[in-house]
C-alpha cells in the first residue's frame, strides 16, 4: 500500500475505479494497470478498514438510514431529498441530510444554505443547520467551496476519500433520520457509500424517477444494483406526472402561421371569468412526459418493488426549491404538498 493510501484509504493519485489497498484484487485487478501504486498494493499485507470502526461509532447514534437514488438526472431527485428531509423535521424528527453528490451540490441552494461555512467542534464537523427548523442538520461539499459557481473536477478516489471523511468525522448527534442525496446512476460514490454505512446498517433506498421509458430503463439498473449490493428497495416516486397547474397562474397566446407568439392572458381570464366563472376554482393538467406504456408504476409491478406514489410537476415546487425552503407551509404548493405528504407517511409507517 502507498505511504499517502495509509489506514486502508485510496491514494489521490490511483486510478478511477481503484478497488482500494484492502482488497484481495488491490493491484491485480484491470483498473490498477497503469498505477504508481500497483506494486505496492499487490504485495501489502491486506486487512479490514479500521475507519469502518470509527463509522460505525458514529453511525450508533442513527435510527435509520436511507438513501435517496435516481438512474438519470434532472428527475427531481434532490428536490425531493430537500423536502423529505424538510416534511420529516417538520414532522419532529431530528433529521441529517447529507449530499455526496460532489460533482453537482444543489442541497444547500434547495435548503436555504448557500454562503454559510462548515464549522469544527472538538467532536468533529459541525453540520450546518436550517435556521427555520434546528432539527435539520445538512452537510455538503458545496459549504466547502470557495465560490458557488467552482467546478469539482475530482477522480473517484478523491471523492471517495471526502465521502468517508463525511461519514467518519462529521458528529450528527442523535438522529431518527440521515437521508443520503446521491448521485444519479451506479458509480463510485454509490459503492462507496453503501461500504462505508453497510456495517452499521442501510434501511434503504428510494429511487425517483420520471414516467418515460428512458427514464425507467436507467431506474431498472438502480434497483439491480440496490439487489446486488443488499440494499432494500423502499419503493420508487414518479415524479414530474404531469404538469397540474391553478387555472388562474397559466398564460395564454396566441401563435400565428409565421410563428410570432402574442399573449392573451388577460383577455382569456377575462373571458373565463364572465362565460365559466366555475372555472376559475380548477386545475389544468398535462402530460409532458410519455407514460403510455405504464410509467412507473408498472415498471415496480413487474421489477416486484413497492411504488410510492406520483408527484405532480408543480411550478410552485420548483419556486420553493429555488428559494430554499419547505413546500409544506404554502398554501400555492397544495398540489405537490399533499402528493409528498402522502408518499412521506408511507416512509414514517415502516418506522
Amino acid at each position: 500500500m502507498a505511504s499517502n493510501g495509509v489506514n486502508g484509504e485510496i491514494p489521490e493519485d490511483a486510478n478511477e475505479h481503484c478497488p482500494g489497498p484492502q482488497s484481495e484484487s488491490a493491484g491485480k485487478a484491470d483498473a490498477c494497470a497503469g498505477c504508481p501504486n500497483q506494486e505496492v498494493c499487490a504485495t501489502a499485507p491486506k486487512g479490514p478498514d479500521p475507519d469502518l470502526v470509527s463509522i460505525a461509532e458514529r453511525m450508533a447514534t442513527v435510527k435509520r438510514k436511507i438513501l435517496v437514488l435516481s438512474g438519470k438526472g434532472g428527475v427531481g431527485k434532490s428536490t425531493f431529498s430537500a423536502q423529505l428531509s424538510f416534511a420529516l423535521a417538520e414532522a419532529d424528527r431530528q433529521v441529517g441530510l447529507l449530499d455526496i453528490d460532489i460533482c453537482g451540490p444543489s442541497i444547500p441552494k434547495m435548503l436555504g444554505l448557500e454562503g454559510h461555512d462548515i464549522h469544527q467542534s472538538n467532536l468533529g464537523w459541525s453540520p450546518v443547520y436550517v435556521e427555520s427548523n434546528s432539527n435539520l442538520g445538512v452537510m455538503s461539499i458545496g459549504f466547502m467551496l470557495p465560490h458557488p459557481d467552482e467546478a469539482v473536477i475530482w477522480r473517484g478516489p478523491r471523492k471517495n476519500g471526502l465521502i468517508k471523511q463525511f461519514i467518519k468525522d462529521v458528529y450528527w448527534g442523535e438522529l431518527d433520520y440521515l437521508v443520503v442525496d446521491a448521485p444519479p446512476g451506479t458509480s463510485d460514490e454509490h459503492i462507496s457509500i453503501v461500504q462505508f454505512l453497510q456495517a452499521s446498517g442501510i434501511d434503504g433506498a428510494i429511487i425517483v424517477t420520471t414516467p418515460q421509458q428512458v427514464a425507467l430503463i436507467d431506474v431498472r439498473k438502480e434497483i439491480s444494483f440496490c439487489r446486488k449490493v443488499g440494499i432494500k428497495v423502499l419503493g420508487v416516486v414518479e415524479n414530474m406526472s404531469g404538469l397540474k397547474q391553478h387555472l388562474l397562474d397559466l398564460k395564454f397566446s396566441r401563435v400565428s402561421e409565421s410563428g410570432s407568439e402574442t399573449d392573451v392572458t388577460e383577455w382569456a381570464l377575462n373571458l373565463i371569468r364572465e362565460k365559466a366563472p366555475e372555472l376559475l376554482n380548477t386545475f389544468a393538467c398535462s402530460e409532458i412526459f410519455d407514460s403510455s406504456q405504464g410509467g412507473a408504476q408498472k415498471m415496480c409491478l413487474e421489477m416486484g418493488v413497492p411504488f410510492l406514489g406520483k408527484v405532480p410537476m408543480d411550478p410552485q415546487l420548483c419556486r420553493a426549491a429555488e428559494e430554499g425552503r419547505s413546500c409544506f407551509g404554502d398554501k400555492s404548493c397544495s398540489v405537490s404538498a399533499l402528493a409528498l405528504k402522502g408518499i412521506i407517511q408511507k416512509l414514517i409507517a415502516l418506522e
